[in-house]
């Protein structure tokens, strides 16, 4: 097909669909339709909660995973997991997905090769599932010792201020540093390690997606500081995460340590001089 053909083709394409077949447009339009997934499984399992419906009959495991519950109830905590993952962390995936799908765009104007940013974004949904599987592990467990109380958030104050005070301490260290610059630099990655190939650009994400998880996994954590189904965290956590990767300054990142060592260390201070007092 020679240019002119092609060109007299796209002009001759209606605007919507010219818009549609956008590697850009396409990658926003699929995050967008995860996330909305995720936050409505959500906030269906919080409805039937608080209507004492047939959800609320299902996602009871989610408050005392232990003996009985079994498989089933590590399904349903599985898939609450998987939702919260798709709420939250894809999100602040949204510039990484975005800056590849410029670059497959601007190669396909070429008449290069490229790879689909779906391909990317499976990649990173990869890791962030395996997390969920391993975050629902961890709940399961805390659930069985008796260690979760009826919001899923654990029982001992301590705890839940030492996973602030590890969260804040994280905030400081290199992994974290070296892991949020390459989540604030994508372009920089993706022009280092292009290729049109799916099964790389796989990996790609797969790698961004680890990247991704050495960044935020302690603050993933302090969800059952706070309570696994408490919205507002999530949501105010998601933010955090989301502005973290935005190449933000060192300092903001450090200011956020220090918020949560501070919430840390006034919840341990607190139950220290709540037990003094009645000793």
């Amino acid at each position: 097909m020679s240019l002119q053909t092609a060109n007299t083709e796209l002009s001759t394409t209606p605007p919507v669909l010219r818009v549609l077949a956008r590697p850009r447009t396409i990658a926003l339009a699929c995050i967008a339709v995860l996330v909305a997934a995720g936050w409505a499984y959500l906030g269906l399992v919080l409805a039937g909660q608080t209507s004492q419906g047939i959800l609320s009959a299902l996602c009871q495991p989610l408050y005392g995973l232990a003996g009985s519950s079994g498989i089933a109830g590590l399904f349903v905590t599985f898939a609450m997991w998987c939702a919260m993952v798709l709420a939250m962390m894809l999100p602040t995936a949204a510039p990484m997905v975005t800056t590849y799908a410029d670059l497959a765009e601007t190669a396909a104007a070429k008449g290069e090769p490229a790879a689909s940013p779906l391909v990317l974004t499976a990649g990173y949904l990869a890791v962030w599932l395996t997390a969920a599987i391993a975050l629902s592990a961890l709940q399961a467990g805390l659930a069985y010792v008796g260690a979760l109380g009826g919001v899923t958030s654990v029982v001992n104050p301590v705890v839940a201020g030492a996973l602030f005070l590890i969260a804040g301490l994280y905030q400081f260290s290199n992994l974290k540093q070296a892991c949020v610059t390459q989540c604030q630099h994508p372009f920089r990655f993706f022009l280092s390690n292009w290729t049109a190939e799916p099964r790389r650009v796989f990996r790609l994400g797969v790698r961004q997606g680890l990247y991704c998880l050495g960044c935020c996994w302690a603050m993933m954590l302090l969800m059952f500081a706070v309570g696994v189904m408490s919205v507002v965290w999530m949501a105010a956590l998601g933010a955090v995460m989301a502005v973290e990767k935005l190449g933000t300054p060192a300092r903001l990142n450090r200011a956020i340590g220090i918020v949560w060592l501070t919430i840390g260390a006034t919840i341990i201070g607190g139950q220290v001089l709540t037990y003094w007092k009645a000793g």
